[in-house]
């Protein structure tokens, strides 16, 4: 053979490996289009069935308002997948409670926006009296926020925006939807979430072909299936949470990291949750630096932690020399003090356990992260009575500090690089350890009934998870995790029965907004064995008080006549067995070996 013909055959075969090597790339590409417009379109018709079942409520008769209500919910409900992760602001409007929102940019930018959307409408018709025209102007304004979505409507998404998605509508679903968290009067969540799943499977159809592995597509039917009969076979109440989370969501956590694989995944970055998460409550859960409201290349390590719990033990960082973070937050008693209030103080004295994974702190939300918390601290006269410069100073002249200094931050010794390390600290605090967590991953399998009931009341009946939100059990906002809720509970000034409403303002002393008096963000329950007294000012006691004060309905319960209370003003109806149970449940989720 010629030395030309072997040269032209060496060319045949590059060729055609080129072409064979190209053909599954262009046909992958016009899949994923065909896909891409698929998706677009189911989820375009369901925006146009909320809007249409929307309109012919405004025609209908009154006896036939919550049957079309519902037709269109369960439509947005469909749409939601999509809705809430590219669009998240109007998914939020369309979806927010029915309490007059106030955005505080500064003392000069107030802004009042009244409610509109789904649970204003729910709560509407189903009271039993409304203003027909208040219940038009919001219809009018709920469904031309629809209409503007549609008329925008162009999905550009890759697999991980997709993968992504389904796993934060699951988490929804599973932490917010179930306990009725954005279905305030009908009791109709698990119905609406059996819609959810539907478009989840939906969705999966549309995109079988990225599977690899079909048997794991046929698993997910399977799972979905099973997991809609689960939440159609009982009622609200009833409803067994505790092993809907346990079983149901852990199985279809593992399905969702098998995908991952099955499609060859590769996540440019994380969001709150942890892309490897294997569960809701474990300590490798959480994506750490979501929660960081800085410069984000002071990145978080075990060595800047070790750093960090030093200078939180030093009582030198404070002017008089008297006082370190730890003299307020013991280690012994889960990171407080035990006191109604440290002397001086405000407040009560919060737990650090946990307080990294939320998006504001101080009780009035003033601060936006960890670092910004602790330089209030040091400022602050009744504590350190410092200020950045001094605290630099102190460092720079202790020698062990700079040499840590010098391997960890390149020998800057500065106000933010040292409140970094204490943060960092303080951000291992989140052990995930607890009797409850354990059983939740199936480690043991140690949870009695009555605290299983617990759980469950918790979760429902209760309302306690609608604004103590699994899996921290704080006021940030699942699936996102990116606003930490304030509530107005109007706790009372002592624990006597004809005591006044608390004359701590709470946010209202940061803007003078009085739509915001007594508003308080929601700590975390985690380790409430040992973090009484109890409420921002610590005048209760025991956990049976604070039971029994939302079991009356907070402050108005008592009389106090607050305008923007945000826990219902009504009874929970609660026995004294389930009070003891949610306390049994409480008391599950003590860490071991803080």
């Amino acid at each position: 053979m010629s030395a030309y013909s072997k040269l032209k055959g060496l060319f045949r075969v590059l060729f055609l490996t080129l072409i064979i090597s190209c053909e599954p790339k262009q046909s992958t590409d016009l899949l994923d289009k065909k896909a891409l417009n698929e998706l677009e379109h189911s989820y375009a018709q369901n925006l146009t069935h909320a809007i249409d079942y929307l309109d012919t409520i405004l025609v209908s008769e009154n006896s036939k308002h919550k049957y079309f209500y519902h037709k269109s919910r369960d439509s947005f409900k469909k749409a939601e997948l999509v809705l809430a992760f590219t669009d998240p602001d109007n998914y939020s409007a369309l979806n927010q409670a029915n309490f007059l929102k106030v955005e505080e940019e500064d003392a000069t930018n107030i802004k009042y926006l009244k409610p509109f959307g789904y649970q204003v409408l729910e709560e509407m018709i189903y009271a039993d009296a409304f203003d027909q025209k208040e219940l038009f102007k919001i219809i009018t304004y709920t469904k031309q926020r629809l209409k503007l979505i549609k008329a925008n409507l162009h999905i550009q998404i890759k697999d991980y925006h997709l993968l992504w998605m389904i796993r934060e509508q699951i988490f929804r679903i599973a932490l917010t939807s179930i306990t009725g968290f954005d279905s305030p009067a009908s009791g109709k969540s698990l119905e609406e979430s059996i819609f959810c799943y539907d478009y989840i499977s939906q969705v999966l159809d549309i995109y079988a072909f990225k599977f690899s592995d079909k048997q794991l597509l046929q698993e997910w039917k399977n799972e979905i299936n099973e997991t809609k009969t689960t939440l159609s076979q009982t009622d609200f109440e009833a409803f067994d949470r505790y092993d809907f989370l346990k079983n149901r969501v852990r199985r279809q956590i593992n399905l969702w990291n098998k995908t991952v694989s099955d499609w060859q995944v590769n996540f440019p970055f994380e969001r709150a949750i942890a892309n490897n998460a294997q569960s809701l409550f474990s300590k490798s859960t959480f994506n750490t630096s979501h929660f960081i409201d800085f410069d984000k290349q002071l990145s978080h390590n075990a060595e800047k932690s070790r750093l960090g719990k030093k200078l939180f033990h030093d009582k030198r960082l404070s002017l008089s020399q008297k006082m370190s973070c730890a003299t307020c937050h013991d280690e012994n008693l889960a990171f407080t003090d035990g006191l109604t209030k440290f002397p001086k103080q405000k407040r009560n004295t919060p737990t650090l356990l946990y307080s990294s994974l939320q998006k504001s702190f101080f009780y009035d939300g003033r601060a936006k992260g960890l670092e910004g918390q602790i330089l209030g601290v040091v400022e602050n006269e009744n504590e350190f009575h410092s200020s950045s410069e001094q605290i630099a100073k102190t460092v720079k002249s202790i020698a062990a500090y700079r040499s840590d200094f010098d391997s960890l931050y390149a020998g800057k010794i500065n106000s933010l690089n040292i409140r970094n390390a204490i943060a960092s600290y303080i951000r291992d605090l989140n052990k995930f350890t607890s009797k409850f967590d354990k059983n939740m991953r199936n480690e043991e399998q140690s949870m009695n009934e009555n605290e299983i009931n617990g759980f469950n009341l918790f979760m429902g009946k209760a309302q306690c998870g609608t604004c103590h939100f699994a899996p921290v059990f704080n006021g940030t906002l699942p699936p996102t995790f990116m606003h930490s809720e304030l509530e107005s509970l109007g706790v009372p000034d002592n624990a006597s029965n004809d005591s006044p409403v608390s004359n701590d303002l709470g946010r209202y002393d940061i803007f003078q907004t009085p739509e915001r008096k007594h508003f308080f963000k929601t700590p975390t329950l985690r380790n409430i064995n040992k973090t009484a007294p109890y409420m921002h000012n610590g005048v209760f006691e025991t956990l049976e008080e604070v039971m029994d004060f939302y079991n009356a309905g907070g402050g108005n319960g008592r009389g106090f006549n607050l305008a923007h209370q945000t826990l219902p003003s009504d009874s929970l109806h609660l026995s004294p067995s389930e009070i003891q149970d949610i306390i049994s449940f409480m008391l599950t989720l003590d860490d071991i070996n803080i």
